[in-house]
This record gives C-alpha cells, structure tokens and sequence, in this order.
C-alpha cells in the first residue's frame, strides 16, 4: 500500500469514527430533539452514494468506511424519523 492509499485509508477511519460518538449517544439516549433531519437525511443519501461510487472504482477503503458511516446514520436517522418528541433521556 503506497502513502496516499495509507492518507485515504486513514481519512476513512477518522470520518467514520467521527460518528461513532453520536450514534452511541443517540442510541443510548433515544435523543433526537436537537438533531437535524435534513442533515441526516443527506448525510445517508451522500454516504450511500459514495458506496455506489466505491464500488464502481473498486476502492475498499473508501467503500467500507461509507458502508459503516451509512450505517451509522442510518440507525440516528431511523431513531429520528420513528422516536416521538419528548421521548428519551436527554
């Protein structure tokens, strides 16, 4: 693996960990009063469709780390569209 696979390797890890935090809050929580759904809503489309685009450039790096932050924001997006307001621990 040259350097910048191991710079878009690492990029990957640091985005996709950058959501880590918030999911394990929300899910912990049920919370999702202060959270935005719009923003949720593209970050799961944009996530997904760097997937597609992975997959057609056969990246793995950039592939897995879109397929784990989709999950990511998939469960918060679920979480937001389904929690009733009120309803959680804050």
């Amino acid at each position: 693996m040259n350097f910048i696979s191991l710079l878009g390797a690492l990029a990957a890890v640091l985005t996709t960990a950058a959501y880590v935090p918030q999911a394990y809050k929300t899910i912990k929580t049920r919370s999702t009063a202060s959270l935005s759904l719009p923003t949720y809503l593209m970050l799961f489309a944009g996530t997904i469709t760097w997937v597609v685009y992975a997959i057609y450039i056969d990246n793995w790096p950039v592939m897995i780390a879109n397929i784990v932050t989709a999950a990511l924001a998939g469960i918060i997006l679920f979480l937001k569209l389904t929690t009733k307001p009120g309803t959680g621990a804050s």
